[in-house]
């Protein structure tokens, strides 16, 4: 998992957040079921969870690739954020997401160099992981996560 170095200067103690791997990549698809079997049946994965986040209005898919995995991502609602984005912009690499040790004080530390988040608190992920989003307008066009235990 990623680890944190604290540095202690005259004024405070400053902690420094690390980012040892990608967690996973999410890939919004409009059909799950479909989108399952192209990656058992073409690719050879093994899917090995399928769950459904209420509150994000979307079921997930988790295939482990190597020290990464990679999660479909359908929505519940189109009104929903992956139905928006689907609308929007297709199917496709939806966001990547990061493994951080602690994602509050990743968060903050973020918070307070001024990067914009769509989360300003940890909430609930798929596979019992506390995320948070940061705008894709604060990271170069990329919706990226934050994911910690």
């Amino acid at each position: 998992m990623a680890s944190e170095t604290t540095f202690a200067t005259s004024f405070k103690t400053i902690t420094v957040m690390k980012i040892d791997r990608i967690e996973h990549i999410g890939i919004a698809v409009k059909n799950l079921s479909e989108a399952i079997r192209f990656y058992e049946d073409i690719l050879n994965l093994k899917c090995y969870g399928i769950e459904e986040i209420a509150d994000q209005k979307v079921r997930t898919a988790f295939f482990q690739v190597g020290g990464t995995k990679v999660e479909l991502l359908e929505s519940t609602d189109p009104e929903g954020p992956v139905g928006r984005f689907i609308d929007s912009k297709g199917e496709g690499i939806h966001h990547i997401a990061f493994a951080v040790d602690d994602i509050v004080s990743s968060l903050n530390e973020l918070r307070e160099k001024g990067v914009r988040l769509i989360d300003q608190a940890p909430r609930k992920g798929a596979e019992d992981l506390k995320i948070g989003f940061l705008h894709p307008k604060a990271t170069l066009g990329v919706l990226t996560e934050f994911c910690s235990k």
